[in-house]
């Protein structure tokens, strides 16, 4: 009769199996997360560059306009207004699109913290496979 502490080998392979198919969905689980945070970072970015671009031709229209209505006027502080609203836009579309450029770097993908946890989970199994 066997010792209640000692396990048949199927058992031990099955139990292998199971815990090697639980470590691989975890580790693809983790992989879909991270993947996923990276491309919501990503259309975040593009999404602000939109905008940088709507706001910069906006900008440029109302500079154009003050432009236009400078020269028609000579000194009127219509002018000077709209060169006032031009600047501010285009300003907004530059701080919107440099935050927007950094966000979309294409290190926010590659996935980090999977490729550690990989490493981890192979230097456990090296360790139960020394004892």
């Amino acid at each position: 009769m066997a010792e209640p502490g000692l396990r048949s080998i199927p058992t031990l392979i099955g139990d292998a199996v199971r815990e090697m198919r639980d470590l691989v969905s975890g580790e693809i689980a983790l992989f879909r997360t991270e993947m996923a945070q990276g491309v919501h970072r990503i259309s975040l970015g593009l999404s602000l560059l939109l905008i940088a671009a709507v706001l910069a031709i906006t900008g440029l229209f109302t500079l154009l306009l003050a432009l236009v209505k400078g020269i028609a006027v000579l000194v009127q502080s219509d002018a000077l207004a709209a060169l006032i609203v031009g600047g501010v836009f285009l300003v907004l579309a530059l701080g919107l699109g440099l935050v927007g450029r950094s966000k979309t770097s294409l290190s926010t993908l590659e996935p980090t913290r999977t490729g550690r946890q990989v490493k981890q989970d192979a230097q456990v199994l090296t360790d139960r496979m020394d004892t």
